[in-house]
């Protein structure tokens, strides 16, 4: 036989995840090999008639301490890291009656999906697997001589490789698996790490452990010269990674990243309270708006730019329903994503063979925490996930006169926005609708001016007069460090302002606000969006 091939003819399995299993046992079987497993996997194994050995019987040593034990054994170590070309190892198996193991297949004990469950401490720490992790790692090592099998996808590769190499597998197969096993290995205990991180409230680890497993890998990322794969974590967040896409075809780096920005927003949003519409362009929503339906939100949330909203993604925070899609179609979008959706929805959609329907069974709270990571050469920045809500904020009125009603709320929902514009972040918002919005510019008065502008270009596009910015509110990401930026926002036809305050120029923009009129509230809360 070639140096690179290996017969197989004795494999370990023991799998908490028993897809698949009995035919795949029942096809080793077939081919002679010896099967050797434990616990609920032998069982299984058994029960479809299956001859199987207990790993028990091999080691001569039962299964212990709730099955804490029963792998760590020499005689299954030794039979699968044994490097059988080797006249010592040979020596040592043949001395301690070790036999070799040439197929391992094992995947975890479920510590993911416990916790994701929201099951208790006991209970996840029992789901946290150290027999099956040694084994894995070992056959990793040793693959030049043993297949390990970590995922039931890879099951037809193995008897792929087993038919067309007489019962044996190749050398490029045992390095693919082996590379697919430390990955898993690494992000089992990465999500264990980082439980244990959460458990302790320790926001920022001597070492920080990260693991993601593919969705799908991407055409391309930003740009076409750029390779990129898109990867879910252990977090249970609905959302672009959980959805169902009902249709549509495949999504690309920028509609992920897109698509995500534009669902964070409008979870914003408490649908029991009222219908709210996102669109994004380019990771920054261009139009947000309420509304007594999603067909009105969409309307008002359109009007705030319906240039850029072209090839744009929408957000819904309720079901979507036929009015809205029907409208919502009219002009080319590139994804829909939606907590759910009705079968006219679904079908409205569909007609468009191209546009991208997400489902997600449910929004994301923005309160919740989690961790936000972008890397810089040679390393990445870890943060929390930014889950302050205006609704939480207390609102301190610096200004003579203070916000009416109409104004307040108008301030909340603009600051609500603010905090999912790009840096430095301008909008202006009425009646519950952005009107202009400014983002991603190295000076706020830049994007003061640009609110401004994209306000009265809104009016023109709808057949007004004056201004949409006329009568509105100004919300502010982070501290004016001057009045110009607020004076900008006034002439614009702003009454009234919200920004996090804390400049030391703070008594001169109070002042710039008094002397124009303008009602102005602090929030204490800072929303950068780099």
């Amino acid at each position: 036989m070639p140096h690179d091939l290996k017969r197989v003819t004795r494999a370990l399995l023991s799998v908490s995840d028993k897809a698949g299993l009995v035919d795949f046992a029942r096809a080793l079987h077939e081919r002679g090999v010896e099967l050797l497993s434990t616990g609920g996997t032998r069982a299984a194994l058994a029960a479809a008639g299956l001859p199987v050995r207990d790993v028990s019987d091999v080691t001569g040593f039962p299964e212990m301490m709730d099955g804490r034990v029963k792998t760590l054994h020499p005689k299954v170590h030794g039979g699968l890291l044994a490097i059988r070309e080797n006249p010592e190892h040979q020596a040592a198996m043949l001395a301690h009656g070790i036999a070799p193991i040439d197929l391992l297949v094992v995947n975890l004990y479920p510590f993911e999906a416990t916790v994701a469950a929201g099951h208790g401490e006991d209970e996840c720490i029992e789901n946290i697997d150290i027999g099956g992790p040694a084994m894995i790692r070992a056959a990793a090592k040793n693959h030049a001589d043993v297949a390990v099998v970590v995922d039931v996808a890879d099951y037809g590769a193995v008897l792929a490789d087993l038919e067309a190499h007489g019962g044996a597998v190749t050398r490029t197969l045992r390095r693919r698996l082996a590379h697919k096993a430390y990955a898993r290995t690494a992000a089992y205990d990465a999500a264990i790490s980082n439980w244990f991180g959460g458990r302790l409230g320790d926001d920022t680890p001597v070492i920080r452990a990260l693991g993601g497993t593919l969705a799908e890998p991407m055409r391309y990322g930003e740009n076409p010269h750029q390779a990129a794969g898109f990867y879910r974590t252990a977090e249970s967040r609905p959302g672009v990674a959980t959805a169902r896409q009902v249709q549509g075809k495949q999504l690309s780096y920028n509609n992920i990243n897109d698509t995500d920005a534009a669902f964070e927003c409008v979870a914003e949003f408490d649908p029991a309270r009222t219908a709210a519409v996102v669109i994004v362009k380019h990771a920054n929503p261009c139009g947000v708006a309420e509304g007594e339906s999603l067909i009105d939100a969409y309307e008002r949330a359109l009007r705030c730019d319906p240039v850029s909203a072209f090839g744009g993604i929408v957000a819904v925070n309720r079901t979507l329903d036929g009015d809205a899609a029907r409208r919502i179609v009219e002009i080319f979008t590139e994804v829909i994503i939606a907590p759910d959706a009705t079968e006219e929805a679904i079908g409205l959609v569909g007609a468009k063979k191209n546009l991208r329907l997400l489902l997600t069974g449910g929004l994301p709270d923005p309160r919740q925490g989690g961790l936000a990571l972008r890397t810089v050469a040679g390393g990445f920045l870890a943060q929390n996930r930014d889950n302050a809500v205006v609704d939480d904020m207390d609102l301190r009125v610096v200004t003579k006169r203070p916000p009416d009603a109409r104004e307040l709320a108008d301030l909340r929902f603009a600051f609500r926005v603010a905090k999912h514009v790009k840096s430095n972040a301008i909008v202006y918002a009425r009646d519950g609708a952005t009107v202009g919005i400014g983002a991603g510019q190295m000076s706020r008065v830049d994007s003061s001016r640009i609110a401004a502008w994209k306000a009265a270009e809104a009016a023109k596009a709808a057949g007004l007069g004056d201004s949409l910015a006329v009568g509105s509110v100004v919300a502010s990401d982070a501290f004016f460090p001057f009045a110009d930026g607020l004076l900008a926002a006034a002439e614009a036809g702003a009454t009234a302002v919200i920004q996090p305050g804390g400049s030391m120029r703070d008594d001169e923009v109070i002042r710039a606000a008094d002397e124009a009129g303008l009602a102005m509230v602090f929030t204490g809360h800072r929303h950068f969006r780099h």
